[in-house]
């Protein structure tokens, strides 16, 4: 039997180097390798002769080699010409900075190429063109898979690793599905599947093999959801919470009045805690909806039946500003309310902890620190966790432990759609806050092309002198060649030594340590940056009231959940405020996403829409469901497939809620090695 979990580094062309590349695709494994699915394909089967190419098209072409190839300097650049002839006529291969090239081709000889055709004014060029002898396939004459790359890793070289990854696993691929769901679902075995779904002789094998893999990764998700959810049920009691701990008492206190949506959710929370089965509920609500407060009330209802709350955070200035609330809004209870996040000293964590077991903290704010072997809870009955994404079900479970069968609520900034979030969601109840606070104003947005940049600079610049404060967000941290995207520190110089050279312009990126990232934040809620320059680190994060301005680079890059998670940030205080979308490409679905962003600021909605225009794969990029991303399924082309594995699911947990008879074995062992950690089955 092939061993999946081997390191992927002996893999044949891998090697020490490589490796590292690898594993920023999160290819550790020989299994990582061959489930690293491509994510499009080229059909380089079928040769055209030039003449019939249409201009812009990638088309394969095979052609005598006329002339020796020539070599012509350029201002930065070196261009290499090859002259090439078929049937319909003579055409020119172009490359540009390839020296390795000059002595690859003999004049008189037959080569196939495949690339872009430009075919203007008569003539015909192919732009930098992949090739074979006329005897060879290597890169042409077949399908070709197309796979996600990083920097310094082309696609020749991960296609051939995953080549040498499919020949070591050829004739010992251990079957994962039952051969009763194979016969009756007509799918693949899979040493076939994962074969096709590579390297497809036809299209047709590809959808074959999509349709066994798609199936296979929706149903053990959906019966690793129904497990949980079945453990939930029958672990024994969970905490039934007085009723005579009234959240009424603190919503009568507090400075503002609930919305009727937030009034709805504490309803339902608050009949899921006087209840003596544990809650696990999941609460929805768009940027801004006022879920910290619901949090609050359910933490307060907590304390006062004698009981602790934790509240888990995924960022040290989030679980911050969620302890200035907190103590804000609980002042006259005399409710203790503590932080632990790693930046603080150990004698004052030694502190908290000694007082957290004794009992004399009653509602423990933090982030990952909180789920540390370490940290040890008196009477632990509420564990909210926000921005569930950032966490998963494995941390989620290692915080529930700390307590006996605590009530669970999990927040999320991110909308779903409500069939999605049922299915997604299986193991929890769902509550959805889908109304805005009346203050919270709307944010005006507006997506331009870069030739807008400099009314865009003014227009910030005019902002800063009324007091203002301005985010710029860009997708990378270091230059991409393949994306020439600009990069965090290339925008922060360019924006503070020629744009705005008279004001205060700082950086943020994901690669910095935490405790650079909050000081900056603090500095930025301060009023002491201007301009900030940013990845999405900031998408889920502090409150500025003053910052108005939020300017995407590159908008065309991010996901429509992403860009108005980021819309988000602004808005947040009495001023009007901008988000502003700097996009390039002229398709047609680059055009409808930007139109949906600045005609709508309902993130349901924005939601539909993500998964309609790019699919989940990228929609739940960061494990926004708590589970293992999707490698291959996508939510809303899958739909289908997802209902009917729902029923079969069902189906197979209700004939057999611990998957133990001798037929579901496979089904077992798949859920335990996909979710292993993450539960117990």
């Amino acid at each position: 039997m092939v061993d999946l979990k081997k390191d992927v580094k002996y893999v044949k062309g891998v090697g020490p180097n490589r490796v590292k590349l690898l594993n920023k695709l999160n290819i550790f494994t020989l299994g990582d390798l061959i489930t690293y699915y491509p994510r499009g394909y080229e059909d380089r089967s079928k040769p055209k002769n030039m003449l019939e190419c249409i201009d812009g098209e990638e088309a394969l072409i095979e052609a005598i080699v006329v002339n020796r190839m020539t070599e012509i300097r350029l201002k930065g650049k070196t261009m290499y010409k090859l002259q090439v002839r078929d049937e319909s006529g003579i055409g020119t291969a172009i490359w540009f900075n390839q020296s390795y090239l000059k002595n690859k081709f003999q004049v008189g000889k037959k080569y196939k190429f495949y690339g872009k055709i430009s075919n203007a004014f008569g003539k015909i060029t192919i732009q930098s063109p992949v090739f074979d002898e006329e005897e060879k396939n290597n890169n042409t004459g077949k399908i070709i898979p197309i796979y996600p790359l990083t920097y310094q890793l082309s696609q020749n070289v991960l296609r051939k690793i995953i080549e040498n990854g499919l020949k070591e696993v050829e004739g010992g691929l251990q079957e994962t599905l039952p051969s009763y769901l194979l016969e009756e679902y007509h799918l693949q075995n899979l040493q076939q599947a994962m074969k096709h779904i590579h390297f497809p002789n036809e299209f047709k094998d590809f959808t074959i093999a999509r349709k066994r893999l798609v199936f296979e990764e929706l149903l053990s998700t959906q019966l690793a959801l129904l497990e949980l959810k079945n453990m939930s049920l029958t672990e024994g009691n969970g905490i039934a919470f007085h009723e005579e701990a009234k959240m009424s008492d603190i919503i009568h206190q507090l400075p503002f009045r609930l919305t009727g949506a937030q009034r709805r959710v504490l309803e339902e929370i608050d009949t899921n805690m006087e209840s003596p089965r544990a809650m696990n509920r999941l609460l929805q609500g768009d940027v801004g909806s006022g879920k910290t407060v619901i949090a609050m009330c359910a933490a307060y209802k907590a304390v006062k039946s004698g009981y602790q709350a934790a509240i888990m955070a995924p960022t040290a200035i989030l679980a911050t500003q969620h302890l200035e609330n907190f103590q804000k809004m609980l002042a006259n209870t005399g409710i203790r309310v503590e932080l632990l996040i790693s930046g603080i000293t150990k004698k004052k964590k030694e502190d908290i902890l000694h007082r957290l077991a004794n009992g004399e903290i009653d509602i423990l704010i933090g982030t990952h620190a909180i789920i540390e072997d370490n940290v040890v809870f008196s009477k632990l009955g509420l564990v909210v966790t926000d921005e569930q994404h950032r966490f998963g079900v494995k941390q989620r479970t290692r915080i529930v432990e700390k307590g006996q069968n605590p009530d669970v609520l999990v927040m999320t900034a991110t909308p779903i759609p409500r069939t999605l979030a049922l299915i997604l969601y299986g193991d929890l109840d769902i509550s959805i806050i889908d109304e805005l606070p009346p203050n919270r104003k709307k944010v005006d947005t507006f997506a331009v092309s870069k030739k807008m940049e400099d009314r865009i600079n003014n227009f910030i610049r005019e902002q800063i002198k009324e007091g203002r404060q301005a985010y710029v967000v860009c997708p990378l941290v270091e230059e991409n060649e393949e994306m020439d995207l600009k990069s965090v520190e290339k925008l922060y110089e360019k924006y503070k030594k020629e744009v705005f050279p008279d004001y205060r312009v700082e950086y943020i990126h994901g690669k910095m340590k935490p405790k650079e990232k909050d000081e900056i934040m603090t500095k930025f809620k301060a009023g002491g940056i201007d301009v900030l320059i940013s990845t999405t680190v900031i998408e889920v994060g502090v409150d500025v009231p003053n910052a108005n301005i939020m300017v995407i680079e590159d908008a065309e890059r991010f996901g429509l959940a992403a860009l108005h998670q980021l819309r988000g940030r602004v808005g947040r205080g009495e001023y009007k405020s901008y988000c502003i979308l700097k996009y390039e490409g002229k398709g047609e679905v680059v055009r409808k996403r930007m139109k949906v962003m600045c005609e709508t600021n309902d993130g349901f909605v924005i939601s539909e829409k993500d998964l309609e225009l790019r699919g989940s794969g990228d929609f739940f990029g960061t494990m926004q469901h708590g589970l293992p991303e999707f490698k291959i399924a996508n939510l809303f082309e899958d739909m289908e497939i997802l209902k009917s594995v729902q029923s079969v699911a069902i189906k197979i947990m209700s004939d057999d809620p611990k998957l133990e008879k001798e037929k579901n074995k496979l089904l077992k062992d798949l859920i335990k090695d996909k979710f292993m950690k993450r539960i117990e089955i």
